[in-house]
């Protein structure tokens, strides 16, 4: 599909099949607008619940959020996801996210506790299995959420030297490399016990990071010294104006702005997003805002719109922001069962 001769943008969204979802779900994006119009769907592989796109917008991979773990990879050069091949095994339980590092693809597994690697060929496609897993140790306060860990995002830092990884069952952030494929503990940073970190994003400048708890509703703000592979934890800022009773609140995804001057959080229990300014190595909470839906799983950016995957409503709703305030203002939204995840090319 083009758009006055260029190829328009696409979002592709993940959701769980096993309530109902499609897939993984293709949409085109209004460049005007932000508006999304679903194009096709693929439901080769069970509970794509996480997406990855290559950087040259050819292959997308999948983690299957499934007891067994699987990750999948698919052209989609076209309109249509068409898979690569099997979903590769994991041997690993729960992968909830994935992303791309030094020619693999990396998945962070819940349920295992574990970092799994898996080859990426020149072409794109999977290895036929892993070529090496991390296993994180640990525990936390919370009787009933940090038993052992729980590892719950991996992504590459922007200098690209390290994998930096969450785990929600230790309170802690790995970082990584990979030795000979296998993904290998450079250094662990403890966060406040009982905070239960869920994701991670970084500040453009490359300088600074912001951990979004789940088990409190606040964010961590972190220095990051990409040379040495370090994060320093600085403050905590909550996200929410009260704090609700307990750990109802359920904080899920975190964006940074691209000029580095907001940071957007999504909260299921409360069904908001909330905005956060950055002021110096700080936050502030400026408000929150209705996320357009209910469950608020994840959260994206892209050309000055945030886009919401509302799970249990079976929505992505999408947001022009303000780009004086940060404040989103409520756009449109298109029906998507147990939406988990948007991403874009």
């Amino acid at each position: 599909m083009t758009d006055g001769g260029r190829r328009q943008r696409r979002a592709f969204i993940g959701s769980f099949t096993a309530a109902g979802g499609p897939g993984v779900v293709v949409a085109a994006v209004d460049a005007h607008s932000g508006a999304l119009t679903v194009l096709s769907s693929a439901d080769g592989v069970p509970d794509p619940s996480y997406l990855a796109l290559a950087p040259e917008g050819d292959t997308l991979y999948a983690v299957s959020e499934t007891a067994e773990g699987a990750v999948a990879a698919y052209r989609v050069n076209g309109d249509k996801p068409e898979p690569l091949g099997p979903p590769v095994r994991l041997g690993s339980a729960g992968p909830t996210h994935l992303s791309l590092y030094a020619g693999h693809v990396l998945t962070a597994d819940y349920g295992s506790g574990s970092v799994t690697a898996v080859p990426v060929r020149p072409d794109g496609t999977l290895a036929d299995r892993p070529s090496g897993r991390l296993r994180h140790t640990g525990s936390g306060p919370h009787e009933r959420r940090q038993q052992g860990p729980h590892a719950h995002q991996i992504q590459p830092d922007p200098s690209g030297r390290w994998a930096v990884g969450i785990d929600l069952g230790t309170d802690s952030v790995l970082v990584c490399t990979l030795d000979d494929g296998r993904p290998v503990l450079h250094r662990e940073i403890a966060l406040r016990p009982g905070s239960g970190p869920r994701h991670l994003a970084f500040h453009p400048d490359g300088d600074r990071a912001y951990v979004l708890n789940e088990l409190t509703p606040t964010v961590t703000v972190c220095r990051w010294d990409a040379e040495h592979g370090a994060l320093k934890p600085l403050a905590e800022t909550p996200v929410l104006p009260g704090t609700p009773a307990g750990d109802a609140a359920y904080p899920s995804g975190i964006v940074t702005s691209p000029d580095g001057r907001f940071v957007w959080t999504a909260t299921r229990g409360e069904d908001v997003l909330s905005v956060l300014a950055v002021e110096g190595e700080g936050l502030r909470l400026v408000g929150t805002v209705p996320c357009g839906g209910h469950w608020p799983r994840a959260l994206a950016e892209a050309e000055g719109y945030l886009y919401v995957a509302n799970e249990r409503s079976g929505d992505v709703t999408w947001f022009a922001v303000d780009p004086a305030t940060g404040i989103p203002r409520p756009g449109g939204s298109i029906d998507v069962t147990a939406a988990s995840c948007v991403v874009f090319d």
